[in-house]
Parts: C-alpha cells; structure tokens; sequence
C-alpha cells in the first residue's frame, strides 16, 4: 500500500511537472508563423498607437499569430519606439519579424503629389484629383468648408492664395478636405517661419494683401531673381503720388480665367474688381498659390525706383525694368522684335 501511495503520487507530480513545462514553455516562446505569409493586408497605425496596441491589431486581423510574438520581434530589431504612423500592406500569416521588416517608414503608402508654385485652385484641384484619384468637384467642395481647412484669419475664407505648393505625402484614405487642410497647415508653418503678420504691418499692409501682392508676383515672374524687383515695381505704383493703377496682365486673365502673359484689347475691357487696368489699388485677393520666394520678395522688395517691367525675351524669361514711359516703350519695341524674330 505504501508503494502503491508513492507511484500514485510521482505520477501526479510528474504530470503536473511535465504540463507546467508546457505552460512555461508557451509563456516564454508565443506562438509565431513562419515565412512571409500570404495574401495581403491593409494595416493603419494610427498617430499615438504604442507597439502593443499595433501588435493587437496585426493578431486580430490575422497578420501575426500572437501579439507577444510581435513585441518580442520588434523589441530584438529595437524598433518598438520607430513606428510611424500611416497605411502599410503586409500578408496574412506572417512570421512576426516579416512583419516588423515591412512596417518601415520607407514602406508607407501614400499618395505622393507635387504642386507647383503659381497654380490656381481650379488647376490645384485637377492634380490633386489625378494623384490621389479623387474627382476635382471633391475638393471643390471641400473648399467651401473654408473654416474646417484650418485658414487663417485674414484669408476671409477663402483658399485661393492659401494652399502651399509643396510636394505632399496623403494617407490613401485621406479626405479631400484633410489634403487641402494639410495644405493650409503648410502655408501657416510658412507664414510663421517669414513672420508674416508682423512683417506685413511694419510694411503697412495686411498679410492678406501681401499675399495678393505676392500672388501677382508669383504670376508675373519668368525667373526667382527678378521677384524682388518686380515686387518693387508694384509698391512703387500702389504708392506713387497720385496712386497709379497696376495694370498687370495678370490679374486680368485671372478674371477671364485664362492663362496668358499679355491681354489683348478687348480682354482689358472686361468689367471685374480683378482688372487692374480699370481700378486702384490692389485685387480682392490672391490670384494664385505662391510659393516661398514670392512671399519672401513681397516682404523684402528690392530697392528703386521702377515703374514698368517687360519679359523682353519669351524664351530666356528674361525680364527687364524701367523707370520712365519711354524706357518701358522701348522695352516692349524688344519684346516685339524678339516675338517676331521667335
């Protein structure tokens, strides 16, 4: 009987031991795939979300076998503090560190889109439709929303003028009004980083018309270096004693909606607060997106006394200054006999 006690009570023991091994073995190696998986999976980590909180997600949606097996992957790559937030496209069934090597910076999905300097937002809107896939009208009626783009004040509402030409990365399930948003965004660090505000005042403008100012300018200019002159040539007209009208053809094709760099006869005709042919002062507000060196030169004109400026050259964008009517004459003689000879 006492025997009989004992071999009962090793097996208990032995089975205990043998079933904790287990247990024990379990906790410290999780269950984990092996390969690269198959198949494919969108998985978005959120601004914010820890290693764990992405690790939970990945066993739900069947990525990895076991959260724990992530954690413990992208500890030993000592990655757990790099994740970036974003949309990324792995496989089902993975083998944790698979996983890990995929959800790197460099393998985020997004929609990449270039804007140039000088656009107007109808021609904003046909590239960013042709990026990311979604139709112009989209964010032509994401723009309406004005206040729910993050504009700033002086910009009265409106976008023209506010959306900076920039090179952009949007998240593929980006709104149309969270890309123009992210614009705004870009031209507000921009505006900070020039101290618009405070600069524009010192000048005696609103950043409004500074950015109107450098809107035309942006318009105008075949070539960076010539912004700050041509910026001269237009407060040297707004302040003239007595105020002498802008006429920039420009602003004039803006309000026909054409793209042109001289109006005809009949084109300066047309009756808008835009043609500055026919009023004082400057436009009601931008006339496209400028990008730096635009408002740069708005803010920091160069010194003289100019009133007039020619492209003189159509190929070279060559642009030369004058300061009386019979200099300007004879630059745009220039411009004709380099038109024709073109």
């Amino acid at each position: 009987a006492p025997l009989l006690a004992f071999i009962i009570l090793a097996g208990i023991i032995g089975g205990g031991g043998y079933y904790g091994y287990r247990w024990f073995s379990d906790a410290l190696v999780p269950d984990d795939y092996t390969g690269q998986g198959t198949g494919e999976v969108m998985i978005q980590i959120k601004d914010g979300q820890s290693a764990s909180e992405v690790a939970a997600e990945l066993q739900r949606q069947g990525v990895v076998a076991s959260a724990k097996a992530f954690i413990n992957a992208i500890d030993n790559a000592k990655k757990s503090s790099s994740l970036q937030p974003g949309t990324y496209k792995l496989r089902k069934q993975m083998a944790a560190a698979e996983a890990v090597k995929l959800l790197d910076p460099d393998n985020l999905i997004v929609a990449k889109a270039t804007i140039k300097e000088g656009l107007r937002l109808t021609d904003m809107y046909k590239q960013l439709a042709e990026k990311t896939g979604k139709a112009p009208k989209e964010f032509e009626n994401a723009a309406k929303s004005a206040e729910d783009l993050g504009l700033p004040r002086y910009a009265k509402g409106k976008l023209e003028g506010y959306a900076f030409p920039a090179t952009y990365d949007f998240q593929p399930d980006a709104t149309a009004a969270e890309m123009l948003a992210q614009m705004v965004e870009r031209f507000n660090q921009a505006a900070e980083q020039l101290d618009l505000e405070a600069s524009a005042r010192k000048m005696g403008y609103t950043p409004h018309e500074i950015i109107t100012i450098a809107s035309i300018i942006q318009a105008e200019a075949g070539r960076h270096e010539d912004m700050p002159k041509i910026a001269r040539v237009i407060y040297n007209r707004l302040n003239r004693e007595p105020e002498m009208k802008l006429a920039m053809d420009s602003t004039v094709m803006y309000a026909w909606g054409r793209y042109r760099t001289r109006a005809t006869h009949a084109e300066l005709e047309i009756k808008s607060p835009y043609n500055t042919y026919k009023h004082l002062g400057l436009p009601p507000g931008p006339i496209a997106n400028p990008g730096d060196h635009a408002i740069e030169a708005a803010l920091n004109p160069a010194k003289g006394s100019w009133l007039f400026f020619v492209a003189t050259d159509p190929k070279s964008n060559v642009t030369k200054f004058a300061t009386t009517e019979a200099e300007f004459a004879a630059l745009r003689a220039e411009l004709e006999r380099n038109s024709a000879g073109g």
